[in-house]
């Protein structure tokens, strides 16, 4: 049976009063409520929020988790020491080797952070008293997988607060479409860890506007690309290599220039991304080599990746065109989007190009039809979504 899908209904209290509600509703139902802390603008709202209700719930100190990715500004980790600082917080400052999207590179898809083997490369040195090593945890793993074994499966239900906001994309929307009841609280792992959105309706000027009006502490870094001339709605506070924080990779050189000079030499190909990533050689206006049809340019592009890596992305590919066939009996077409299916052999060169190892242009084109329902989205609305780096 297929999940029914519910659209927006408007409530009668403020975001602020909402997430309040929901805040003092974990620490009642969990056994431990912890706070997936980035340093970013959603996390910081999180954050003060968790200490409200902890406070209120007489549960003090707020459990906090931190994964330094190595590349991260100044202003950055200054803000993660005075929260370290806070007596308020039990942080865990973690320190780990996990795996990056790099899209700076097709011959190196994947970079690791505080990868024991490029120590010389770092980024900065490694900070006092962080966590390098839990059970559960294996080198190379990916963040979503391992975050929540940081804290024992034997202290009981666990709640893992994410600054996830459903206005941000049409994939964390429909994270919490499918129930009326509880649809903020999703993904229970290895039966004792859920994932907790309890900020999900708020929009980008919710989220600037509480520090402030609230007289929270936040991370200067938003003030340096401020500065900068980075809108708002840009300014990210994650390490810039993925497919969608790549377009702003240059405010790295703007903002810290002593930190690019390190990052140009700790992830291949950083340099020229910087350069070019406004450009088709990174995905940004593909245009068709004279001669080639869209379907002849998606294969050649597939032949410019090392194999290990070219068949993660034909697999890619043949589940397209495979859900496409499911759809329609139609052909794919060069460059119009099947009303259906939404996909043409233009839409695959581009992914091909890109790499899409997270597979979010992927799955855009299969929420096609919900975020047209939902949101009156096309296709190409979709494919221009930026997304921030899910922080954990």
């Amino acid at each position: 049976m297929a999940n029914k899908v519910y659209g927006k209904i408007e409530q009668t209290d403020n975001v602020l009063v909402a997430a309040r509600r929901r805040f003092a509703e974990l620490y009642e139902r969990f056994d431990r409520v912890a706070v997936a802390f980035s340093g970013g603008k959603d996390s910081t709202v999180c954050l003060n929020l968790a200490i409200e209700a902890a406070e209120n719930a007489k549960k003090l100190p707020v459990l906090v988790s931190f994964w330094d990715e190595e590349a991260i500004p100044p202003d950055t980790v200054d803000y993660m020491e005075r929260v370290r600082a806070n007596p308020k917080v039990d942080l865990q400052w973690i320190c780990a080797p996990i795996k990056h999207r790099n899209a700076c590179s097709r011959d190196e898809p994947y970079w690791i952070c505080w990868d024991p083997s490029k120590q010389d490369l770092w980024c900065r040195p490694l900070p006092e008293n962080v966590i390098q090593d839990f059970p559960g945890f294996y080198f190379g793993a990916a963040m979503p997988d391992v975050a929540h074994r940081a804290y024992p499966s034997d202290g009981g239900t666990l709640a893992m607060i994410r600054g996830i906001r459903a206005g941000e994309s049409i994939r964390r929307y429909r994270s919490v479409c499918f129930r009326t009841d509880d649809n903020w609280i999703t993904s229970c792992l290895e039966n004792y860890a859920y994932q907790a959105s309890p900020i999900y309706d708020w929009n980008t000027n919710d989220v600037w506007t509480a520090p402030e009006a609230l007289g929270w502490d936040y991370n200067r870094a938003y003030d340096v690309m401020k500065l900068a001339g980075v809108a708002p709605h840009h300014q990210r506070a994650c390490p810039p290599y993925g497919e969608e924080p790549l377009q702003r990779l240059w405010t790295y050189a703007v903002c810290w220039p002593e930190l690019w000079a390190k990052m140009v030499k700790r992830v291949p190909g950083a340099g020229a991304a910087g350069r070019y990533c406004g450009g088709e050689l990174y995905g940004q206006g593909l245009q068709l080599p004279p001669g080639l049809t869209w379907r002849q340019w998606t294969f050649r592009q597939l032949d410019l990746y090392p194999d290990e890596y070219k068949q993660i992305i034909a697999r890619n590919v043949a589940e397209l065109l495979t859900l496409h066939g499911k759809k329609t009996k139609r052909p794919v077409t060069e460059e119009d989007p099947d009303p259906i299916s939404g996909l043409c052999w233009k839409f695959l060169a581009t992914m091909v190009n890109r790499g899409d190892f997270k597979q979010r242009r992927m799955q855009n084109v299969a929420l096609a039809g919900l975020a047209h329902r939902l949101e009156g989205q096309t296709l190409q609305d979709l494919l221009n979504e930026e997304y921030d780096e899910a922080r954990y």
